[in-house]
């Protein structure tokens, strides 16, 4: 198939698109490289794609892959560029749409809520738009866990009550669930909305907790550990998420969708609640280094558990997320240590 994956220089959409470019499929990549954090390891990410940093720099050019060949091509393009976006539809013709492409993180949110709403909002509607002008089959799309809220119902479940968001990016996330029945039903294309649920692993982001607490150890400096400790989250391993979108990416259609069917969401996660602070001695055991703590109080927009009922997942697609914690920390910490030396400090 033919699939434009955004946000293919992140840390999801970069696996995604690897994955399906190791399986056959012809991927477009699209990305804007944004600064919200280190823009070297999207680069990097992009160049193992066989896409080189002077090539990504330059926007809405082409780029092609020195790996993949004519199976992968690159363009930096920002999601809110509707003009840009049109026109990318309208020559490319995906078959599939992969939108990865966000502006991710809660806290950053209550800082930056500019960029939620032009990336998240105006850039989800610009795909919406492409997809239904352009005969698109099937539209998979990121949602997140932070849908739920303040839910106290454990584990969560899609058909939980998800209307009290409590970061703008929960907010942004459960109005993409929202714009996308609306064109499944107005337009009659498919939409499947994914709540992920903390996903972790090699070339993950800098913002989240495995890489922070991981950075902070190998220093020698403290780590931030909110809410006292008292967290609990559904910590899941990048390739279980992958494999799973990818199952989804790969449906083709085959069943007869009615009207209810063509709009669809699912929690994607390791379907295991972890305390945070077993998740941090796991890191310890495996770094053989112990962590100097500081305790915090909870941060705005944070939540203090989350847990997945995939059950659904489960049956519609035989997806089995089966990577232990201990097995998981083990393969980032060996990828960080590869990328950032045995210190942390970044290979020349």
């Amino acid at each position: 198939m033919k699939i434009l994956v955004t946000g293919a220089a992140g840390f999801i959409g970069f696996h995604v698109s690897k994955k399906l470019l190791e399986r056959g499929h012809t991927v477009l990549g699209l990305d804007n490289i944004n600064d919200y954090y280190d823009i070297n390891l999207k680069f990097d990410r992009l160049k193992e794609l066989g896409i080189t940093h002077s090539d990504a720099e330059h926007f809405n050019t082409y780029c092609y892959s020195d790996v993949f060949s004519e199976k992968f091509r690159f363009i930096r393009m920002d999601l809110e560029d509707r003009k840009a976006i049109a026109d990318l539809f309208e020559k490319e013709k995906p078959e599939v749409v992969c939108n990865l492409g966000a502006q991710a993180g809660v806290r950053y949110s209550l800082q930056n809520p500019q960029a939620y709403i032009d990336s998240n909002i105006v850039g989800f509607l610009n795909i919406l738009e492409g997809c239904r002008n352009n005969d698109v089959k099937h539209l998979v799309y990121a949602s997140s866990s932070s849908v739920y809220g303040l839910n106290s119902k454990i584990p969560f479940e899609v058909t939980d009550n998800v209307d009290n968001p409590i970061s703008l990016y929960a907010a942004s996330k459960k109005s993409n669930e929202l714009m996308a029945h609306t064109y499944s039903h107005l337009y009659k294309f498919k939409t499947t909305g994914l709540r992920f649920f903390t996903v972790y692993g090699p070339w993950g982001r800098p913002d989240m907790a495995m890489f922070l607490f991981t950075k902070a150890i190998l220093a020698g400096e403290p780590i931030k550990v909110f809410n006292e400790g008292k967290m609990e989250r559904d910590f899941t391993f990048i390739n279980d998420i992958v494999e799973g979108v990818v199952r989804i990416i790969e449906d083709r259609h085959t069943r007869d969708y009615n009207s209810s069917e063509l709009y669809k969401v699912y929690n994607i996660g390791n379907n295991n609640s972890v305390k945070l602070l077993d998740f941090i001695q796991t890191i310890e055991e495996e770094l053989q280094l112990k962590a100097h703590k500081k305790m915090m109080d909870m941060q705005p927009g944070d939540v203090e558990k989350t847990w997945a009922n995939v059950d659904a997942l489960i049956q519609d697609y035989g997806y089995s997320p089966n990577t232990p914690i201990k097995e998981g920390v083990k393969a980032f910490i060996n990828w960080y240590k590869t990328y950032y030396g045995k210190t942390g400090s970044k290979n020349s």
